[in-house]
């Protein structure tokens, strides 16, 4: 085949419908666990991080509540995978078998942003949130209703096992963010004419680029454990994050929907939440108490 500029425009459409069929088979998990925020800067701050909403019966004047501020920035990261087709492969008309591997692209692009929130959730051990501590510790500094003064609060269980989280998504804030600038796309330099790497090298280069970050939002809606999955570390999980509290001392109605592990707590959270009874006969009270999301990334 001639390498000319209609060609090249025939074998980049070829590459394009290859990579938006790779991404089309796969079904990102994200939306579940992080707000989409889109970003039209360098970076965006988030000062209104730690803010529960509530309602209150309207007697007398409204009353405004400040906001407090929090200087959580993120900052937007580029991201990019790029394969080459050599020329010859182009001239002898052998450019197919190239295909599949830009069908594996646009599933890496389509799930790259899973295995960019998972790594982060994973991270969360060590990795501060709006608060200054870390998303997962034990000691998050809240006001205390009844003294006005401050206390630790935990939303985590200690252990030296691999982690599993329990999460609440059904809010439309989420307990992680997405901060998207730029979606991810397709390129080309495939230039006839002869490009600077086309005349350097003899192949034409495909690649897809995206930007955008990842952050924590609220560690309220999150429990990690190390601890041993099982139902009384379970049921320990559920019950600290169904008791926190606003500063005015109300329930911030946080009801955990999700369950997620990695494949070496597969079968445990299995255990706890698929079986209908437990190994003695007896019903088991928490089958299907939340949903169960198991990722490859938390191996």
């Amino acid at each position: 085949m001639d390498i000319n500029q209609k060609n090249l425009s025939a074998l980049y459409t070829a590459v394009k419908t290859a990579f938006n069929t790779g991404s089309g088979t796969y079904t990102a998990l994200w939306p579940k666990f992080a707000t989409m925020v889109p970003s039209t800067t360098s970076a965006e701050t988030y000062a209104w991080l730690g803010q529960f909403p509530k309602l209150r019966e309207w007697i007398g004047a409204r009353q405004v509540r400040k906001l407090a501020s929090h200087d959580y920035t993120l900052k937007n990261k580029k991201f990019e995978s790029t394969v080459a087709i050599p020329a010859e492969a182009i001239e002898d008309d052998a450019y197919g078998v190239y295909m599949p591997l830009y069908q594996e692209m646009g599933y890496a692009s389509a799930s790259h942003p899973d295995e960019m929130m998972f790594a982060l959730m994973a991270a969360g051990f060590a990795t501060k949130c709006y608060d200054g501590q870390n998303f997962f510790d034990t000691d998050h500094r809240v006001t205390d209703p009844d003294t006005a003064k401050e206390k630790s609060v935990s939303n985590m269980q200690d252990g030296k096992g691999a982690p599993w989280f329990l999460l609440d998504t059904r809010r439309p804030l989420k307990p992680f963010i997405y901060q998207k600038r730029k979606d991810y796309r397709l390129n080309a330099k495939t230039d006839a004419g002869q490009s600077d790497h086309v005349f350097m090298a003899d192949e034409y280069l495909y690649g897809v680029d995206g930007r955008g970050n990842w952050g924590l939002a609220f560690w309220q809606q999150a429990y990690a454990s190390k601890a041993e999955l099982t139902d009384a570390n379970f049921d320990a999980a559920i019950e600290a994050m169904m008791s926190l509290k606003s500063d005015e001392g109300r329930p911030l109605g946080i009801m955990p929907s999700v369950l997620v592990c990695g494949p070496s707590n597969r079968s445990a959270a299995k255990k706890v939440l698929e079986a209908e009874n437990k190994a003695q006969g007896e019903s088991n009270t928490n089958y299907k108490a939340v949903e169960l999301t198991v990722v490859p990334w938390l191996a």
